[in-house]
This record gives C-alpha cells, sequence and structure tokens, in this order.
C-alpha cells in the first residue's frame, strides 16, 4: 500500500459523496485520473485491505429505533447451526459467537433493528421458536453514542 492508496482509504472511510459521478470528485481531490481510483479500490478489495464496500442505511434516519442486543445460551454443539438460521432472520444484522465466562452463559449474540420493542421482542421469540432455544435475554439500545467503521 503506497501513500495514494493511504489517502483513498481515509478519503473513502467516512463513504464516499453522494453525487452522479463520486470517484471522479475523490480522482480531482487526489489528482489521479478517475479510472486509477477505481482501480485501485478494486485491487485493495482483492488484497483484503478493504474487506467490505457497500451502502449503510442510517436505520434510525428511516424510523428503525427499536435496537436490541440479544444475549443466547446456544449449546455449544449446535452453535453453527444455530448462528445460521438466526443469522438467515432479516432483522438481524450482526450475528456472533462469543466466549462464555464466569457467571455469564450466554455465547451468541444477535443485533435486531425494528420499528418498536415490541417488534424486536417479538422477532426474538420467532428465532426462539425456530432454533428451539428459551434461555435468551434481550438487552436494549437506550442511546448511540458513536458508530463508525474501522478507520485507517
Amino acid at each position: 500500500m503506497d501513500k495514494i492508496d493511504r489517502k483513498l482509504l481515509r478519503s473513502i472511510q467516512d463513504g464516499i459523496p453522494i453525487a452522479s459521478e463520486p470517484f471522479n470528485r475523490i480522482a480531482n481531490e487526489l489528482g489521479i485520473p478517475e479510472d486509477e481510483v477505481i482501480n485501485r479500490i478494486e485491487e485493495m478489495i482483492k488484497e483484503g485491505a478493504i474487506r467490505r464496500f457497500g451502502a449503510s442505511v442510517g436505520h434510525r434516519v428511516i424510523g428503525i429505533t427499536a435496537n436490541a442486543m440479544c444475549t443466547w445460551n446456544v449449546p455449544d454443539d449446535r452453535v453453527e447451526e444455530v448462528g445460521a438460521i438466526m443469522a438467515g432472520f432479516a432483522e438481524v444484522t450482526h450475528c456472533y459467537e462469543r466466549p462464555r465466562y464466569p457467571g455469564w452463559k450466554f455465547n451468541l449474540f444477535t443485533m435486531i433493528h425494528a420499528y418498536s420493542r415490541e417488534e424486536c421482542e417479538k422477532v426474538a421469540k420467532e428465532i426462539s421458536i425456530a432454533t428451539g432455544i428459551k434461555d435468551y435475554s434481550i438487552l436494549f439500545s437506550e442511546k448511540e453514542f458513536k458508530k463508525t467503521g474501522v478507520r485507517l
């Protein structure tokens, strides 16, 4: 990764401009041709320096204000199977296995987004029915302090 790649990453890490030719704007800022910007991004994706390049919708802006982290006590031998089922729910945006700790029995975590707390609770119940996992806890978000991607 050279100096231009680093500048390019810094210029796109908070998002690309909402414009008809966003890469052209970036190219002008960096003083390189637009096709070079696109080629460099493609190369960084291929090399793994950029793992994901996509659009992100501000869920709170569109009214999805109920967010629940559900913690699940899943038998260790069922984590893969259950995780795949949970991740298949459209309302689940994150699904992670985490280690258990003394005094903390939960090992699978899902983030559910919905328009209301009741909807989050309904989705959690549907996940419980679909997986047979009845031992879970719902932790609702009260306030968002920070939400950003990885920074260079």
